[in-house]
């Protein structure tokens, strides 16, 4: 490691007896320690101590490059603490990390859960929908919230969605002696309005959750008629195959409905989208399902909106491909990128024959036709027939 400058000290509840002789070392040689103020006063540090900014800010630290410096963290910090903020900033070599038990591994350990099978969030700067893609019946789940007040908000966001009946567990100074632990059920949470971190355990049961399969409910997305169908997007998604961790541009995305499935897939999305309103659907969209950190919307019109992105690992094509388009597309994606366009008009039909036979790939026609009323009885109702070609770059 070196010699490093700046030490990353993890600190629970029990102060600066359930530190290691590392850190007390560290913190003992350190000319400046920063941390929040329960931090600084758990650790009994007073004039060299320096309350973290707000909003956070690691360039105070990086000012301290090459003098001893300590930071103080709740538990672990590199999970969902400043550990992972400030190393991002550093070269290897100018650091050390010292971790103690993180807040989710203390509370599942007072409940008795296999963390591995728990999904942890950190929800003290983030919204409560970032719950919304993991909440399924059983699903156990640990998250952090700012305070005790929050933890009665998040109780009644539970309630107000349809998962009342939850059991929630409010955690606070795990690991110190004012540990305290109590079970509530969402639907009848006094609530608390202490000001310390709380965490929130919650064994989710009530409403059904987001199904895992493509082709999720039109009903779900709001929309003003422009959107990819069920049957058709869960083709489309088929076709894109999306991994974790991968991007896609969504060109013409509508209402988002193909973005938005797959960032519930884990990865990242980018929706380009001309018309102003319907970005307005994209984003009212990615908020309900929880996922405007994995949606980013663009408005403007392709292949202009496209110069200034990041490349993806797929492209979705909705309606409204030229030739200019796709030579801007083609120039800009990656050997390995998926391109999938859809194709209603003649017109583009044509293109993507011509595309087929230049660029490889597949090419398919999809009709589909729904029951529907008529008269006394039912019958067959097509819709417009849909060309998919899909490519490998």
């Amino acid at each position: 490691m070196g010699n490093p400058w700046l030490t990353i000290i993890g600190i629970g509840e029990d102060g600066l007896a359930g530190l290691s002789h590392a850190s007390r070392k560290a913190l003992g040689e350190a000319e400046t320690v920063f941390g929040g103020e329960r931090h600084l006063a758990l650790a009994g540090i007073t004039e060299r101590g320096h309350v973290w900014p707000v909003p956070f800010d690691a360039e105070i630290v990086l000012e301290c490059r090459g003098r001893p410096t300590a930071v103080l963290a709740s538990g672990d910090p590199f999970w969902h603490g400043v550990g992972g903020s400030l190393v991002g900033k550093l070269q290897v070599g100018e650091w050390v990390a010292h971790s103690a038990p993180s807040t989710f591994s203390l509370a599942a350990a007072r409940l008795g859960w296999r963390l591995e099978n728990v999904i942890c969030l950190g929800l003290h700067a983030a919204p409560f929908e970032r719950l919304l893609p993991h909440l399924a019946r059983g699903a156990r789940i640990i998250c952090l919230v700012r305070d005790g007040s929050a933890a009665s908000d998040l109780a009644r966001w539970l309630t107000e969605r349809g998962w009342g009946p939850s059991a929630v567990w409010t955690l606070s100074a795990l690991g110190g002696p004012r540990e305290s632990i109590a079970q509530h059920r969402a639907d009848s949470y006094a609530g608390d309005s202490s000001d310390g971190l709380v965490a929130v355990a919650l064994e989710a049961a009530g409403a059904e959750g987001i199904a895992r399969s493509s082709g999720l409910p039109d009903a779900l997305f709001v929309h003003d008629g422009q959107l990819t169908k069920r049957p058709v997007r869960a083709l489309a998604l088929s076709a894109l195959s999306p991994r974790p961790g991968e991007r896609l541009w969504d060109i013409g995305a509508g209402s988002g409905s193909i973005s938005i499935e797959w960032a519930l897939c884990g990865g990242t999305a980018i929706a380009v989208e001309a018309r102003g309103e319907r970005a307005v659907n994209i984003r009212s969209n990615a908020a309900s399902f929880g996922l405007t950190h994995r949606v980013t919307v663009i408005e403007g019109k392709a292949p202009g909106a496209l110069s200034s992105l990041e490349v993806p690992d797929a492209v979705f094509v909705g309606g409204g491909l030229d030739a200019d388009m796709f030579d801007a597309i083609w120039s800009r994606i990656a050997p390995g990128a998926r391109l999938v366009a859809h194709a209603v008009t003649l017109e583009t039909e044509a293109l993507l024959s011509d595309l087929l036979q230049r660029h490889g790939g597949e090419l398919m026609r999809l009709e589909i036709a729904q029951a529907e009323p008529l008269g006394r009885y039912r019958s067959w109702k097509a819709a417009r027939p849909i060309v998919q070609w899909s490519a490998v770059r």
